[in-house]
């Protein structure tokens, strides 16, 4: 049998004498020092072969493999004894078709795993490679994500130690041949929210798509005004059920009716529910059918992201809709509105362990605010520093007098706010480990919770109810304690005893327990970028 196998060994053994050539311009021999030899890879099959000798024996498959790709096939068929795993195996590779099929309903593309009908005959190893090749990278993608998230949404760490996903992937690949619907099971994320969204995409998918009317644009429309755009509002609401009938308003009446279903769709889109039609309400009834459906499959990437990162018990923040939720035991046990970075100032993604709190803070203008935004003002008009309450001080902390600063040229200095009621952290400051010298705070700007997108910050994230959620976070002992601290006015740091993971992320599109979906803007423009790698076909 092994002479079937012997022009790819025959490759392999010929290459082997050119992969070091002497260069006439050394030295002579007995002037340099003896390397120690190395000695050749003894193959231990004929597969094992043909795969150290892969761009010569395969081409047609070595061309698409990169370094961890082959790494990560070497290892797998390491584990099978270096025998192939789907000659005379029509079973497994029917088992593995209809795994492939179903990826479509994770959003993937089926396609880009072309796996031949029928299995390889004996001595056929690059077709039982290339299948290989395939089931193992279809795993991957359904585990970790299609696209690299540091090449579309990078994600900070304080904890960065890699991980070993060759090692975590094998573990599902190598026994999943036995069951290979258990192993795509167990590489798809078990996260409620992937789960959720992949049944909403599964049915949607075989669905023709809606047909809405779009909605023009114009002047804030009002409860009880009149336009000529209601019956293209309230069709386009009836289209997607937030009306129960179509009926044309008398007179292009906005009435109360049309209203009640415009805060729901509101509602619905992470919008403020106050049923005026504006330019953020109008710009989310204009998404086509097709951009929403898409959007599923863009989030359904970022769950298999979160996957990754998320524990169960800690913070989570869903930037896109400004969102904290507290996790225990891997389930939601409390949220609360936040107000996160507007466009231009972002609030990152990063995942850290929240340490510390900071009582009664001062603040200490970032160096972007100070630049921007305050010192503009500042030139303008000096006595904006007494109304805002703010202090100059030298680089070492110590105070300067305003009058004696050139502010054209104000050098290394300072701006500080002392503790109180209109300082712009409020009582209390939750800090954790980044590079980016960003927290959740408290606020003195409680309006702006009602609002909707709420991205006002220069990057930090404000919340709603601080002091509930330092409740949720800390020992009867220790609440206790910090509140005496707060009772003085003065500002105190104050180490948590037990740290609590935190991470900060971004998703656009979720559903929650009740089966309902919940929009949220794209207010960092990320999907469009996202959707396009996710259509690539390479």
């Amino acid at each position: 049998m092994f002479k079937k196998y012997a022009c790819y060994l025959s490759i392999c053994l010929l290459a082997a004498p050119f992969v070091a050539c002497a260069d006439d311009s050394l030295p002579p021999l007995q002037t340099l020092p003896t390397p120690p030899a190395e000695m050749p890879v003894e193959p231990q099959s004929p597969l094992q072969a043909v795969l150290i000798g892969l761009p010569h024996a395969c081409p047609a498959i070595a061309a698409h493999l990169n370094g961890p790709a082959l790494e990560r096939l070497n290892a797998f068929y390491q584990q099978q004894d270096w025998m192939p795993v789907w000659a005379s195996e029509s079973g497994r590779l029917q088992a593995l078709h209809g795994q492939l099929q179903l990826l479509a309903d994770d959003g993937l593309n089926p396609n880009r795993y072309p796996v031949a009908m029928t299995p390889p005959r004996d001595g056929e190893l690059c077709a039982d490679i290339d299948i290989s090749r395939y089931y193992l990278q279809a795993l991957q993608d359904l585990h970790f994500g299609r696209l690299l998230q540091s090449h579309f949404e990078p994600l900070w760490r304080a904890d960065d130690t890699p991980r070993d996903r060759q090692t975590e992937l094998l573990a599902i690949a190598v026994p999943g041949l036995n069951d290979l619907s258990a192993a795509f099971d167990l590489a798809r994320p078990h996260l409620a929210q992937y789960q959720s969204l992949r049944q909403l995409y599964a049915a949607q998918r075989l669905k023709a798509l809606p047909q809405w009317p779009s909605v023009g644009s114009g002047p804030l429309l009002r409860p009880a005004m009149e336009d000529k755009r209601v019956p293209d509002l309230a069709l386009r609401l009836y289209s997607e059920g937030y009306l129960a009938d179509y009926i044309a308003p008398p007179a292009n009446a906005y009435d109360d009716v049309l209203v009640e279903a415009v805060k729901n769709f509101q509602t619905n889109h992470s919008l403020q529910a106050d049923g005026v039609v504006g330019p953020g309400t109008i710009a989310e009834l204009n998404i086509s059918p097709l951009a929403r459906r898409d959007q599923l499959r863009v989030n359904l990437e970022r769950f298999r992201w979160l996957a990754q990162d998320i524990e169960p018990n800690g913070l989570l923040v869903n930037v896109a809709a400004a969102e904290l939720t507290l996790y225990q035991g891997g389930k939601p046990v409390w949220q609360t509105r936040t107000q996160v970075g507007r466009a231009e100032r972002q609030t990152p993604l990063l995942k850290s362990r929240v340490t510390r709190l900071t009582l009664n803070p001062t603040w200490t203008v970032p160096p972007t605010i100070w630049k921007e935004d305050k010192l503009p003002a500042i030139r303008k008009d000096q006595t904006f520093l007494s109304r805002q309450n703010l202090q100059v001080l030298d680089a070492n902390g110590q105070p300067l007098a305003a009058a004696d600063i050139d502010w054209d040229n104000p050098g290394n200095i300072l701006l500080r706010q002392d503790a109180g009621p209109r300082n712009p952290l409020g009582q209390m400051v939750i800090r954790f480990p980044n590079p980016f010298s960003v927290y959740l705070h408290d606020t003195p700007s409680k309006a702006l919770f009602d609002k909707g997108p709420r991205a006002f910050s220069s990057g930090c994230v404000r919340v709603e109810h601080p002091m509930q959620l330092r409740d949720l976070l800390l020992t009867p002992a220790e609440r206790a304690r910090t509140e005496t601290l707060l009772a003085t006015g003065t500002t105190h740091e104050f180490r948590l005893a037990a740290p609590v993971p935190i991470l900060m992320t971004y998703w656009t599109v979720q559903v929650d327990s009740a089966g309902h979906v919940r929009y949220s803007p794209d207010i960092y423009s990320r999907d469009g970028a996202l959707l396009a790698g996710l259509d690539r076909a390479h």
